[in-house]
């Protein structure tokens, strides 16, 4: 299917790369939420495939919810507007929550959905993010578990996208948008 498609470019996180951080990162929720039960809110699309695999490796008995924003829609550029799209349908009040997230880049949608989040009243409120990028330091203190920092460049893959389009690559490549208008 991806075989000579040429915006398909290099490897940035394999898969064996992918599967070893996601174990550590679940072994690292399992203690740090011992004697609880974490509702995991992953943000669709994308991080559907990390939160899935994120709440095997955890330890513990969880739960999942799931709200769909929108800041980017078919773009590699983000509108600098977050919409909800669909909304959770557990009350989180009093609730541990990992919002599970597939990448933080400019910290917007996640400070839109930490804010909303936070005034639905959880006993706590934490972010899992499987990528960030390695230049924005704006981020500190933003993200509490990181799969992966990675350089400033647009990536698909593993639940990442491009207009709906490789999501299901098992790892996480660069997206080379200049080989894709060549052809």
């Amino acid at each position: 299917m991806l075989a000579g498609d040429p915006a398909v470019g290099e490897v940035l996180v394999s898969g064996p790369e992918i599967a070893e951080r996601v174990a550590e990162l679940g072994t690292q929720i399992t203690a740090d939420y011992a004697g609880r039960q974490p509702l995991l809110v992953a943000v669709l699309k994308g991080a559907v495939m990390f939160a899935s695999d994120l709440s095997r490796a955890i330890d513990l008995p969880v739960e999942m919810d799931f709200m769909a924003v929108s800041s980017y829609g078919s773009s590699t550029r983000s509108s600098g507007v977050v919409r909800i799209l669909k909304d959770l349908d557990i009350d989180i009040a009093g609730r541990d929550v990992i919002l599970v997230e597939d990448i933080v880049e400019s910290g917007l949608t996640l400070s839109y959905l930490r804010r909303s989040l936070l005034a639905r009243g959880p006993a706590s409120l934490a972010v899992c993010s499987l990528l960030t990028r390695e230049h924005n330091g704006s981020l500190n203190g933003l993200v509490d578990y990181i799969g992966f920092r990675l350089p400033p460049v647009w990536v698909i893959g593993y639940g990442l996208d491009l207009a709906q389009k490789y999501r299901n690559l098992a790892e996480i490549r660069a997206y080379d948008a200049a080989a894709s208008e060549s052809t």
